[in-house]
């Protein structure tokens, strides 16, 4: 017992003095911690490896909240960025707001019946209060988007957070301070599903020549066969 008490203090006594005639003698070492500390300060990336995209072609609408509208602005900022790396022209970004995440998933579906763009996000935010609110909302508006994309066959990237504190959506809406913009992503996802509908959908149009007008105008994309009208959205 005694020969463990003594092992242990002179372990400790040697990596002390270890420790203090590294950081002493080895300004270097000081230098790359406090390099760390500046890195972790950074953007973190994105986890999703999305590839060369090309959605010149494409218009792509943006439906987002007015709750919570400063984290929502700065996904949307983040969602543009997105989009634009993607070669998706400026004014071919569309942008239209609602009240509140509940009101998303309605919004999502008068858009896409309506023909005029190739993908949609729906961009908000949730944070968990005292009461079951959060809850209710958040599988409401989840299950309301993924029935529009199916209902649709239009692309409609599930753009809410949902976190327990706002320190969490601020990590999330946020290149700074080692967050990422989860916006950005959102955008590219939108222009990559956009262009594997068209591509599922290729050949499969009438005279037109544009991919798939008849199945779109069948499931309520603008009217009569003459295919799809792609006017700006009156709404917008």
């Amino acid at each position: 017992m005694i020969f463990r008490t003594v092992l242990s203090a002179l372990l400790l006594s040697s990596t002390t003095a270890f420790s203090t005639h590294n950081t002493n003698h080895h300004p270097a070492l000081l230098q790359s911690s406090s390099t760390s500390s500046v890195v972790a300060l950074r953007a973190a990336e994105s986890e999703v490896n999305f590839g060369e995209l090309d959605g010149s072609d494409l218009r792509i609408g943006v439906l987002r909240t007015r709750w919570n509208d400063e984290h929502v602005s700065n996904l949307v900022e983040g969602i543009k960025a997105g989009v634009t790396e993607c070669k998706v022209p400026t004014e071919n970004i569309f942008i239209k707001e609602v009240p509140g995440a509940y009101e998303l998933p309605y919004a999502a579906k008068l858009l896409a019946m309506s023909g005029t763009v190739d993908a949609i996000i729906c961009a908000g935010v949730l944070i968990k209060g005292e009461t079951l609110h959060f809850e209710y909302i958040s599988d409401a508006v989840t299950k309301g988007i993924m029935d529009v994309n199916l209902g649709t066959m239009t692309p409609v990237v599930y753009g809410v957070l949902n976190c327990l504190d706002e320190e969490q959506v601020v990590k999330r809406s946020s290149n700074e301070n080692g967050g990422h913009n989860h916006g950005e992503d959102w955008g590219k996802t939108a222009v990559e599903m956009a262009i594997m509908r068209a591509e599922a959908l290729k050949g499969k149009g009438q005279k037109t020549g544009k991919p798939g007008q008849s199945e779109l105008a069948a499931l309520g994309f603008g009217g009569g066969g003459a295919g799809v009208n792609k006017e700006k959205p009156g709404f917008f």
